[in-house]
């Protein structure tokens, strides 16, 4: 089997060969409430308390530069000041950190209700694990999300055993949906009752697809999980209870990028799931950066500029490296050879609204969306749907896109 390369190699377009895991789901205990505020009091002395006391000595600082100077009285009243601020800050933060280090020990003993018990908690994880998930995975590990094949909100492990019982009626068609940042793959059922279903039920019934969905720690870099992509899909392909014929991806945002970069992992077997993989769609995916993401790289840095706000900076600089890679996409990564690419982007207003050449669908403009920009023609082979009057998160289950998922893969 190959080493794996340099993740930032994913970036250049060249294959990277992995390493496939022997176990790419470890097994540790299922966090739980309690876990959830232990880190939610870690934060908050990190983030919250950190930053009203850097504000405050940067503001204080500045004060008692203009209003004293360097006087007897000024340095006296200065050092009251500090003394006393620092003691009120300190305090807030070893009372926070004993509360975390209580809370760990209890959430340590099961104690509380589990967070994959309730569509709340699965919100809460897959949120937290979007914002900081590359951190969690390195400092708290019982709290990182590992991918995962899910079926009713229920982890299955890609082995021969679990997935017979999980796919009862597995066919030899498979259609894999990867979620965005913060998502998890309970939101491909948004507006479910309203449409009669989801896109994998409907392929399901129109022409026979096994529809497979999987949960991913979005604050992963994007090269990282598309080699974790990689092992899973090549497992399940091995793993599946019938010989698989065809493989179809679909990503929501950043799971297009998922898929992408897991396109590019190039692995020694025999068989390999890229063999059959036949299709790849995208809904809404910053193939060439998200404004936001950039926007907020920009602010960091602007906030950084003056002591007096530059604890804001420092916030926004806690985000995940799945955030960090929405900044600019993968505009340099190639589609994959032999492989029918479908893009699909959306956008406020109608077709031809200024609102939505602007703002795009408030999160991925449509240039992005659909690989072009200037002289850049990221899929020149790819289909395109435009979507009009629909936000981002519209796409998990819209009319339009169910038609054209439907025709694309018959």
């Amino acid at each position: 089997m190959a080493t794996t390369q340099p993740q930032t190699l994913v970036r250049t377009g060249d294959p990277v060969d992995a390493q496939i895991p022997d176990a790419i789901t470890p097994a540790h205990p299922e966090p739980g409430l309690v876990d959830a505020l232990a880190l939610g009091a870690l934060f908050a002395d990190e983030l919250i308390v950190a930053t009203a006391r850097d504000t405050h000595e940067a503001f204080a600082r500045r004060t008692f530069d203009l209003l004293t100077g360097t006087s007897p009285f000024g340095r006296v009243t200065r050092g009251i000041h500090d003394a006393v601020a620092g003691t009120v800050y300190r305090g807030l933060s070893l009372g926070l950190q004993g509360a975390a280090t209580g809370l760990s020990k209890v959430g340590a003993t099961g104690v509380g209700p589990r967070l994959d018990a309730s569509p709340q908690g699965r919100v809460l994880q897959s949120a937290v694990n979007g914002l900081i998930g590359e951190r969690l995975k390195e400092e708290h590990p019982h709290l990182a999300l590992t991918m995962t094949i899910r079926v009713d909100g229920r982890a299955v492990r890609p082995d021969p055993a679990e997935l017979e019982v999980a796919f009862p009626e597995a066919t030899d068609k498979v259609v894999v949906f990867l979620h965005g940042l913060g998502e998890h793959e309970g939101h491909w059922n948004t507006r479910a009752a309203e449409m009669g279903g989801t896109y994998g039920s409907r392929l399901a019934e129109s022409d026979g697809w096994t529809p497979v969905f999987l949960r991913v720690n979005t604050g992963l870099s994007v090269a990282e999980n598309g080699v974790a992509l990689t092992a899973l899909l090549q497992e399940l392909t091995e793993s599946w209870p019938v010989r698989v014929g065809r493989i179809a991806l679909v990503g929501h945002s950043m799971g297009g990028l998922i898929i992408r970069a897991g396109c590019a992992v190039t692995t020694e077997h025999e068989r390999s799931w890229r063999d059959v993989l036949t299709d790849v769609v995208t809904l809404g995916t910053p193939h060439l950066g998200a404004d936001l993401a950039l926007g907020v790289s920009h602010g960091s840095r602007f906030l950084a500029l003056l002591p007096e706000i530059a604890g804001f900076g420092r916030i926004l600089e806690h985000r995940s490296s799945g955030i960090r890679d929405l900044e600019r996409g993968l505009p340099d990564l190639p589609p994959m050879e032999g492989v029918r690419y479908r893009l699909v982007s959306a956008a406020l207003g109608s077709e031809r609204s200024p609102v939505g050449a602007v703002f795009g669908d408030l999160l991925v403009r449509r240039a992005s969306a659909t690989g072009l920009r200037r002289s850049l023609r990221l899929f020149p082979d790819a289909d395109v749907l435009h979507v009009a009057n629909a936000g981002h998160f519209a796409l998990l289950n819209h009319p339009e896109v169910d038609d054209a998922l439907v025709g694309w893969l018959a």
